[in-house]
Formats: C-alpha cells, structure tokens, sequence
C-alpha cells in the first residue's frame, strides 16, 4: 500500500500508536498472544532518516516466534529485512515513568541473540515516522537464538555482533549501537509505556533494537549472527 501519511496527512504519532493498538487487538480477538515489545529506531542514523529524536516502540505476537535454525517461507513476507538484536527476557514487571539501568538489570532472567525480521506493508520502505508506528513498528518476525545468559556477566555495550548471509561476513556491530546499551534501550521503553499507561511485564520478550543495518533477505538465503559472550542465531528462507 502506498504511505498512510499520503493520504492521511495530518496523521501525527498519538494517532499512529492508536492504529497500532487496534491491530493487535484484532489480532489478539484472532487467537495471536502478545508475547512482548520491539524498539525501533534506537540508531541516530535511523533517526535522522526518519527526522526523529527518539525511538518507536511496536508488539511482538506469539506467532511471529521462529525458532532458531528454522526455515521460514520468503512468501510469507512482504520485503523483509534482518537486523541482529539482543532479546531480553523479563523475571519481574517494570513500570514507572523513570525506569534506569539497574532496574532494568534487576528484573531481566537472561539475554538472548536474535533476528528481527523486520517487514513493511508500506510499498518501498517510503515510510515516515507514523506510517512505520501503524504498522506495529514494522515488526515482522523473532528467531530466537540457542541460549541465554545472565547479563550482569557481560559488558552488554560493547558486546560484539557478526552477522553472515550465505556464509560471508556482510555486518558487524556493538550493542552500544542501540542507545549507547542495550540496557539503556529497555530503560526508554518501559519509561515510554507509562505515559500510555502501560508496562513491561515478567515473561515478556523485549528486542532491544538492531546493533547494525538491515540486511533485505530473499528465498534461499540462509542468515547468522552471533554476539561475543551471549550466544548465536540463524535462519534460512525457502
């Protein structure tokens, strides 16, 4: 579909959100469970395309969960894009308009590597701001990677990240990519949804943004990334 912000040009943010809200109530009436967040535009590159000062925020669904090692059908997908992430996985709810770093780390059980796949219904990736936020952040799908890990054991900022297509390095990164941590990225999360009256809560997946670019995948591309003193992840498309 051509950008909502072309027809609809006084669309603004508060609006978008209220879009995206309704899409996963239709989809949580359909049978889908909320399963967690996604953070977008935690780079100042994305930002600046986008003409942002801070990032987006979108809802992950249980099924756009993807095992690790999985083979997922190019199909399915509208133009996907992978970005390498650190995934955190909550032990306690964290709620508050001031949410920080030690907080952060206090509730989280473990960290993960993960894909997003992130898609977009928006024709060409021409998206501003709200038309990305209406179309949940323009989440797509999670793999999940093979462990977790305490990140109270790791430099989560400078955590590395290499990720290969088709058995050649195409991208590296750092989790100070997002934010400047990974840790700070779920702090404006959590501070983000109290002003929506909202929180993170235990059991909940949160991606806490992309550590480099996105790399656009298409059928027969098979996907790896791993991040130094966390773990690995891969996918292929079919």
């Amino acid at each position: 579909m051509a950008k909502i912000t072309k027809s609809h040009p006084s669309m603004n943010v508060h609006h978008a959100y209220a879009v995206q809200r309704e899409i996963i109530r239709m989809r949580t009436a359909a049978g889908a469970k909320v399963i967690g967040r996604k953070i977008g535009l935690t780079s100042k590159a994305a930002q600046q395309m986008l003409k942002v000062g801070e990032p987006d925020f979108g809802v992950l669904m249980s099924d756009m969960l993807v095992p690790t090692t999985s083979s997922v059908p190019r199909a399915s997908l509208i133009a996907p894009k992978a970005e390498g992430e650190i995934a955190f996985v909550l032990k306690k709810d964290l709620h508050g308009p001031r949410v920080n770093a030690a907080e952060v780390l206090a509730a989280t059980e473990g960290v993960m590597a993960c894909f997003e796949i992130v898609d977009s219904r928006i024709e060409n990736w021409d998206i501003a701001l709200q038309d990305t936020v209406a179309d949940n952040a323009s989440s797509g799908l999670i793999v999940m990677g093979d462990r977790m890990v305490d990140p109270r054991e790791i430099d989560l900022a400078m955590a590395g990240m290499v990720l290969e297509k088709n058995g050649e390095v195409v991208l590296t990164g750092a989790g100070a990519a997002a934010l400047g941590s990974p840790v700070n990225a779920v702090a404006w999360l959590a501070s983000a949804l109290f002003e929506f009256g909202e929180g993170l809560s235990a059991g909940e997946i949160i991606l806490s943004g992309s550590l480099a670019a996105m790399v656009p995948v298409n059928a027969g591309d098979q996907l790896r990334m791993s991040i130094g003193g966390i773990g690995a992840c891969s996918v292929r498309f079919h």
